[in-house]
């Protein structure tokens, strides 16, 4: 597949104002990281499209990119492994659900197991 090139003005297809200033629209990066008894996050096992191998998944995280970083940090060396951590989800290599959910609640967390 060819890569799609990103417009340059894009919704816009057409203006008739003389005077008309193409302004983009910004997210704005006012997102404020929840204590942790206000976090809601969910621990869950996961293999499907990893080729078999099985991942422990934190969703839920609400707060900025570096603090998700930092929190999947620390899971990371608590657990010993790899991982990632984007878009507010924490990817842990390994079946590491009940230490994670361990960690989390003595952390204050709100933390709930999903999946069997």
């Amino acid at each position: 597949m060819a890569k799609q090139k990103k417009q340059r003005f894009e919704g816009i297809v057409y203006s008739t104002a003389n005077d008309f200033d193409y302004v983009e629209s910004t997210p704005s990066e006012d997102v404020t990281t929840l204590p942790n008894n206000q976090q809601r996050l969910k621990v869950m096992l996961d293999k499907k499209a990893r080729k078999g191998k099985v991942v422990t998944i934190v969703e839920g995280f609400v707060g900025t990119e570096e603090d998700l970083n930092d929190l999947a940090k620390e899971l990371k060396q608590k657990c010993g492994v790899g991982g990632s951590a984007k878009d507010g989800i924490i990817l842990i290599q390994g079946d590491f659900k009940n230490r994670i959910f361990d960690m989390l609640k003595a952390a204050a967390y709100q933390v709930k197991l999903v999946g069997g």
